[in-house]
């Protein structure tokens, strides 16, 4: 076992032939920071041709979750001070971390116990052995705040079945492990109480090509997934072009889900919802760097050109007054193609050199 230094944020060792990433700001349930990014990309670097680490372990400190997303509150202080470039800075980074998750030549293990949100699905989401637990809560909760989902979230809702993702998408809505199974955020169930177990044969283990049936030998059947349940309703209504006909159709909707769904859609930035909408349908057709390049355009809109973002986190997180003042204020009033002008922004510097 290596050497750590347990104030870290990112806590860096090998265990056998295992090397272990653990977020380490449990307090602030992991929230991602720039300086824990960059602790997180150098170590990933450093291991890829490293012939001691077979497998990478990504996985979080404490018991409240993985990580709970970036930091909003910092986001917002980078807007409002005139500090564009300090945003484009972190999404940058942060980006080009998921791309090197997805794209690692080692196998990338990560274990969404807990609260996994925003920015935690950009870590886990894109592993290539994807763990919840009983604990799991995952979302891309991005449009309660006026903004849109991103770290490609969009290229994992673009794939999830029907139109689970455009639903997940503008709602916000979270899922437990048997819904991010269901959706394609995750590929075993493992009970919380195997964590240590799992961890220690992962380090152990002989085979180094076999990973994923290690895992096996703990995944346990979830509870059966509730949005398969309401895939009916959530196809029909969400297969609609506009986020003013999805709200049509949800109002029209006899379930009780549908009419909660459109009480929800109608307390959230109508803008977001638009851009989210044409986020989520532009990824369903490239990779995933083609989604990413698309959602730094779309944040660096919101970030530059938009007042939502920056509104809906004054609401949830500074005032906390929870009443927004979007522009505009209603679905109603969205414009024919409320997307166009984030789908076509030209963001400096560009996201990938």
């Amino acid at each position: 076992m290596t050497d750590i230094d347990a104030a870290s944020t990112v806590l860096v060792r090998i265990e056998g032939a295992l090397g272990r990433l653990t977020l380490n700001r449990p307090r602030a349930i992991n929230a991602l920071d720039l300086d824990m990014i960059g602790r997180l990309t150098a170590a990933l670097e450093a291991w890829r041709d490293d012939s001691d680490v077979d497998i990478v372990l990504i996985d979080g400190a404490g018991d409240r979750g993985l990580c709970a997303g970036g930091d909003v509150r910092a986001l917002y202080d980078q807007i409002t001070a005139g500090h564009p470039e300090r945003t484009a800075e972190f999404f940058r980074a942060e980006y080009a971390l998921n791309l090197m998750i997805a794209q690692y030549p080692k196998p990338v293990v990560a274990v969404a116990d807990g609260i996994t949100m925003g920015g935690g699905i950009g870590l886990a989401g894109h592993a290539h052995i994807r763990i919840v637990t009983e604990r799991s809560r995952l979302a891309m909760p991005e449009t309660r705040i006026g903004f849109t989902p991103d770290v490609g979230g969009t290229f994992l809702l673009g794939r999830a079945p029907g139109r689970v993702g455009e639903y997940l998408a503008l709602t916000g809505g979270t899922m437990s492990a048997a819904d991010a199974v269901y959706a394609g955020f995750a590929d075993h169930h493992v009970p919380s109480q195997h964590l240590d177990e799992l961890r220690e044969a992962l380090g152990q283990r002989a085979d180094p090509t076999s990973p994923s049936e290690l895992v096996l030998l703990f995944d346990e059947t979830p509870e059966p997934s509730g949005l398969a349940s309401e895939r009916a309703w959530i196809d029909e209504v969400f297969a609609a072009d506009t986020v003013q006909e999805i709200f049509r159709r949800l109002s029209a909707r006899a379930e009780v889900s549908a009419s909660a769904t459109a009480a929800a859609l109608a307390e959230l930035s109508p803008t977001a919802l638009a851009v989210t909408l044409d986020a989520v349908r532009e990824a369903r057709e490239g990779d995933l760097r083609d989604a990413l390049v698309g959602e730094y355009r779309r944040v660096m809109w919101f970030a530059m050109r938009h007042p939502d973002l920056v509104e809906g986190i004054r609401a949830q997180l500074v005032d906390k007054d929870r009443s927004p003042k979007w522009r505009p204020a209603t679905i109603a009033e969205l414009d024919a193609d409320a997307g166009a002008g984030a789908r076509g922004f030209v963001p400096e510097p560009p996201l990938f050199d």
